[in-house]
């Protein structure tokens, strides 16, 4: 499932592809996304010049200058794309929008159909975020709200950081990337962390991710960035699908479990289940 990073590597491909131009005729397929289009949307899209292109958790929001926003989720296997209209369209296409009188396209593909695709006025997109419960940014989160959400529940540091409505745009794979780095082990209770320990893991994320965003996103299966090419960071991954190789840090085989529904890669001997034994992991993040 694109996460974060490669939503983030798509809006920045999108930007220079789409900020500008005007939105034609649309067509879209006979098979339903995860919600239903609405026929009415098409009268606020048709002619609307694009403003800006940003991203929001998982969420691209193309914003337009008839007051509505053009939301995409790309759910398991969604690909957003700019292309030439003479490219033939690959199946599995279920959302095409003309640009330039037709000479190109903004065609959204989902092989799956857990993708959406959705259209509401730019004063609601607050509201619309509000009612999905989606958590603040990895890139900001506050100190107090960490430590405060954090210490609120009993559930496994890997289920905290999947919940969209504690922190937004975080999947499997960089929960697991994330835990790595931070030297916790996923099954920990959240409560149970330490200040320190609470800290380094909210220092983490963003690190991991910007990383992630630097090799273009990570492609497993489906994921294209916004010019149809692979991601790379999949090369640099230090636990996520890695069970049975070594631990780069102490060369203990990589375990893979089944955790908060999801299948959890970590290092026994890296992320210790005991937290007593992390004295000396905190001197070694000078804590």
């Amino acid at each position: 499932m694109p996460e974060l990073p490669e939503v983030e590597t798509i809006v920045r491909d999108l930007r220079p592809a789409l900020v500008g131009r005007r939105l034609g005729p649309m067509r879209k397929s006979t098979r339903s996304l995860r919600s239903p289009w609405k026929r009415s949307w098409r009268r606020h899209l048709r002619g609307a010049c694009v403003r800006s292109i940003e991203r929001r958790g998982k969420w691209i929001i193309i914003s337009l200058d008839s007051e509505v926003c053009l939301l995409v989720h790309l759910g398991m296997t969604g690909q957003l794309r700019v292309m030439p209209a003479s490219e033939p369209v690959a199946p599995h296409t279920h959302l095409i929008f003309h640009l330039d009188g037709g000479r190109a396209h903004l065609r959204f593909r989902d092989v799956r159909r857990f993708g959406q695709a959705t259209v509401i006025e730019t004063r609601s997109l607050a509201a619309f975020f509000d009612r999905t419960r989606l958590g603040p940014e990895p890139f900001k989160l506050d100190a107090s709200y960490w430590d405060q959400t954090l210490g609120a529940t009993r559930r496994s540091l890997k289920a905290v950081l999947l919940d969209q409505s504690v922190v937004a745009g975080i999947g499997n794979i960089y929960a697991d990337e994330a835990l790595f780095e931070a030297r916790l082990h996923p099954a920990r209770s959240a409560c149970r962390l330490t200040a320190a320990e609470r800290g380094r893991l909210r220092q983490v994320l963003p690190k991991v991710l910007n990383r992630a965003i630097e090799g273009r996103g990570s492609t497993i299966r489906d994921y294209v960035d916004g010019a149809g090419q692979v991601g790379g960071y999949q090369n640099e991954f230090r636990a996520y699908g890695r069970t049975g190789e070594p631990c780069q840090r102490c060369a203990r085989p990589i375990r893979r479990v089944r955790l908060a529904g999801r299948s959890t890669h970590y290092c026994p001997g890296c992320q210790n289940l005991r937290p007593a034994t992390h004295a000396r992991v905190n001197a070694e993040f000078g804590e």
